[in-house]
């Protein structure tokens, strides 16, 4: 039952559109992250795979024990003050699929945008707990099936360290991160913990249809 699912999954990723920009490259994301020599998506391939129109991941099944993918990101370069960051993407499964955070069970899980400072040593201490940004609370989505967008500009005093601290009342610090950016993109998890890692409850794929920095 499962291939026969993956195999009707793979057929529906092959109708899509045309060829990968840049920022769609399934090569140039990577499913992580990896802090310390550690890959914390486990039972996760390193990159997702390459779709028409950009890239596509399966879910881990069953429990916790089978994996959890956490963040999927890439190295955008310099964006410009001001920018707007547009994702959409599509969730394929059976009916009734539920999706997991692992930590958290018994919360919705969510995917939301996030970007990362040059040189983060992850330990969010000090200087260090303003290099990651989560987006607005209300930009947050729960992982569903179907097509779905998120669209998040850049300047919303509304993103979030990693204590949950709003920009707003860090003056300086997301201006700074932006302007040495290292990495950015998708991270799975829960309301509260954004990253923390998702599974599935039966075969399901993550589909990106297009991922824009206007």
């Amino acid at each position: 039952m499962q291939k026969r699912v993956i195999a009707a999954l793979t057929a529906l990723t092959l109708l899509a559109g045309a060829a990968p920009a840049a920022g769609q490259n399934a090569a140039n994301w990577e499913i992580g992250p990896i802090i310390r020599g550690k890959n914390y998506s486990q039972g996760m391939p390193l990159r997702p795979q390459p779709t028409r129109t950009g890239w596509q991941f399966d879910f881990p099944v069953g429990s916790a024990a089978a994996g959890h993918v956490h963040y999927v990101t890439f190295r955008p370069g310099p964006i410009a003050p001001g920018s707007r960051i547009v994702v959409r993407y599509r969730v394929d499964g059976r009916t009734g699929t539920r999706f997991v955070p692992q930590e958290s069970p018994h919360v919705p899980a969510t995917v939301s945008l996030y970007f990362q400072r040059r040189g983060d040593n992850w330990s969010a201490k000090g200087r260090y707990e303003d290099f990651r940004w989560y987006a607005p609370a209300a930009t947050v989505r729960e992982i569903a099936l179907g097509e779905h967008e998120i669209s998040v500009p850049l300047d919303d005093p509304n993103w979030i360290s990693v204590f949950g601290r709003t920009a707003a009342l860090k003056p300086g610090a997301i201006e700074a991160a932006l302007a040495d950016i290292d990495r950015i993109g998708l991270v799975f998890g829960s309301p509260s913990a954004r990253g923390h890692g998702v599974y599935a409850t039966a075969p399901a794929r993550f589909t990106l249809l297009s991922f824009r920095i206007l």
